[in-house]
């Protein structure tokens, strides 16, 4: 899914992609419990850079993944999936993948020049293309402002939009293997020091491989 955002020219197929994760030992049957793995791979596959961000989404990362997104780069961040695919806090037991390539910032303002008006959603603005505009301040990580990342799971059909202290929190929890995984019978990959070592407040910012940072 990021692909498409990164090179949509070269339309990498899903098969490809298992198939590489497999030979290079990062993964059994499509799973991929190492976000440094998932890094390397994307690298090899799409052509692009991949910054492995540790320490959580929260604090000083806040303000590094939304400036990513307003970029209009992707995100691949791990969480809990829950039965509606939104984020939710089972220890890891349900870790899944999901692509980020947007962000709804609540503002109190009218943004500055270079922003129009949604004509069926009074309220939303978007940014004009091929117009400069200013992205707005981004609401502080403790204030009222509302900040929520537009997200989709695989198995998803639809975008989301995901409360982004939900996405932090749920990616700040991702800590142990799922009992039923492990005694289902089936091989995984799982890096040494398990689940928590390998995806447990890490994401990954994709860009495509000529821009700055």
């Amino acid at each position: 899914m990021a692909g498409t955002l990164l090179a949509p020219l070269s339309g990498i197929p899903l098969e490809r992609l298992m198939q590489m994760a497999v030979e290079r030992g990062y993964s059994a049957q499509g799973e991929m419990f190492s976000v440094a793995d998932m890094g390397r791979l994307a690298q090899e596959a799409l052509g692009c850079q991949a910054e492995l961000l540790c320490g959580g989404l929260g604090g000083p990362n806040r303000d590094r993944v939304l400036q990513h997104l307003v970029a209009g780069h992707p995100l691949l961040v791990p969480y809990d999936e829950d039965f509606n695919h939104e984020p939710c806090q089972k220890k890891g037991h349900k870790a899944h993948w999901a692509v980020s390539t947007g962000v709804l910032l609540g503002v109190q303002g009218v943004p500055s020049p270079g922003y129009a008006e949604d004509p069926e959603l009074p309220g939303l603005f978007h940014p004009m293309p091929g117009m400069p505009c200013q992205p707005p301040a981004l609401p502080d990580e403790g204030s009222a402002g509302a900040v929520y990342l537009l997200s989709k799971q695989g198995k998803s059909w639809h975008y989301q939009l995901w409360d982004y202290n939900q996405v932090r929190d749920s990616n700040l929890q991702l800590t142990d293997f799922s009992p039923s995984r492990a005694t289902d019978g089936r091989e995984y990959v799982v890096p040494a020091g398990g689940v928590r070592a390998g995806l447990c407040g890490q994401a990954l910012l994709l860009r495509p491989q000529d821009s700055s940072h």
